[in-house]
């Protein structure tokens, strides 16, 4: 039976995308891991391989085409033995692109934790009807010992693909993880935007002005962030960091790294003092998840990169157990294909603690939104001179830094925030223990 390729959900916020570009055509045989499309999200534009094998019977989206919904037909895949034929005789409105549940696609990077609502599963095999599964999956499910009816199928009408045999082992042990009891009170509530559309157009009628339609990134940050301030309590926590130590060690290690072609920045010295932090201070290691609270051993932190219209917050995973020059590494990679919106999801989702630094554009301090689920988020400003008094009680001239610790009150009590800013506070002030 001919297999709907469905337009798939890349991350929690997608709801429609823009197929960018077809790598293969009509006729084209492909098998499971054969890369078949590019498509553009609100994030990024992200290649994809097929999970099932078979030809390419029908292209039902043009390359191009912006606001694809997801879970929309985008394409058909014909196995062994099909033909055009087979087609014809499938429901008209499997022929058009429109929204059905599962997909037949999958992203490069592991996207198990972001599929769609799952599709109705398939008749069990207990009652004597057919299970209807790729034969990939088949043959998966033969290797591994799995009975087919045991499996519920993510494809159209309940077919059951690659990525359903492989999870299902892990199945069981996931959703008992995730499951928690239903909460009324806990259900989303509505959220104030400010005056509608209509409104603002009246309010600025006879002024001249240009109109600048939100492109998915943007409708994505203005929804995240009217949230995180209308629901995260925040609260602040500031403090003067002196960076004179710090400037110096950063000058010393950059000359020996010279001949390597490397160079840190004081922004890679940041992360690493808060992933140190993060150890430091565990109980502060930790993100909202709202009926509960997890307390993450890994120091995974984000870092805000601008991008032409918006921003990214590409993660750093295990940040504390990898050197100065590694961090400096693989963050300019990940800015790097930032900019050019080539980022995975899983480059960019996670985390526990964030980092945004305006300090380059001579911001002197700032307040910055926390980024949920995310228990805080340190905005760093620029180091500038500055008179300070000396433990000796004699005024010199120091190099300061000023940064704010958004904190999650729900997460992150007052006197466990402030430890966790003294552990960033210490560690940017005595630079060389972090090496230690």
């Amino acid at each position: 039976m001919p297999t709907e390729i469905l337009m798939p959900a890349l991350s929690p916020t997608m709801e429609e995308g823009t197929l960018a570009k077809w790598l293969v055509k009509e006729g084209d045989t492909v098998s499971s891991g054969d890369l078949i499309a590019e498509i553009e999200t609100d994030k990024a534009t992200m290649e994809f391989e097929a999970v099932d094998e078979g030809v390419i019977g029908k292209i039902l989206v043009p390359e191009g085409t912006e606001g694809v919904q997801v879970n929309a037909a985008i394409a058909i895949l014909l196995e062994d033995g099909e033909s055009a034929d087979d087609i014809a005789a499938l429901p008209p409105e499997s022929q058009k692109s429109a929204p059905e549940t599962g997909a037949a696609l999958e992203a490069v990077p592991d996207m198990s934790s972001q599929k769609a609502v799952p599709a109705p599963t398939a008749p069990a095999a207990s009652d004597g009807s057919r299970v209807f599964a790729s034969p990939l999956a088949r043959r998966i499910a033969a290797n591994k010992g799995l009975e087919l009816s045991t499996i519920q199928g993510s494809g159209p009408r309940g077919r059951i693909v690659k990525a359903d045999v492989e999870s299902a082992t892990q199945t069981a042990a996931t959703q008992a993880k995730l499951s928690a009891p239903s909460d009324p009170a806990s259900a989303p509530k509505s959220l104030a935007t400010g005056p509608d559309t209509n409104t603002v157009l009246r309010m600025y009628e006879g002024r001249d002005f240009e109109e600048v339609s939100l492109n998915g990134m943007r409708k994505t940050i203005a929804a995240r962030l009217t949230e995180a301030k209308q629901s995260i309590p925040h609260f602040y926590l500031r403090r003067d960091i002196k960076l004179d130590a710090l400037l110096a060690f950063r000058s010393q290690l950059n000359k020996q790294l010279e001949k390597r072609g490397a160079k840190l920045s004081v922004n890679d010295f940041i992360i690493k003092a808060c992933a140190l932090a993060l150890q430091e201070v565990p109980d502060a290691n930790a993100v909202w998840a709202g009926d509960r609270i997890l307390k993450l051993s890994p120091s995974d932190v984000a870092v805000a990169v601008a991008i032409e219209g918006g921003l990214f917050t590409p993660v750093l995973k295990d940040a504390e157990k990898k050197s100065l020059s590694g961090l400096s590494a693989e963050m300019k990679d990940l800015a790097t294909r930032a900019r050019d919106r080539k980022l995975a999801p899983h480059e960019y989702q996670g985390g526990s603690f964030a980092i945004s630094n305006l300090g380059m554009f001579g911001i002197d301090n700032f307040d910055a939104v926390i980024n949920p689920p995310h228990g805080a988020i340190l905005a760093v400003g620029a180091g500038t001179k500055k008179p300070v008094v000396s433990e000796t009680g004699d005024v010199a001239i120091a190099t300061v830094m000023s940064v704010t610790l958004s904190v999650d009150h729900r997460v992150i009590d007052g006197a466990l925030g402030a430890q966790l800013l003294q552990a960033i506070v210490d560690n940017l002030e005595t630079p060389m223990a972090m090496l230690a």
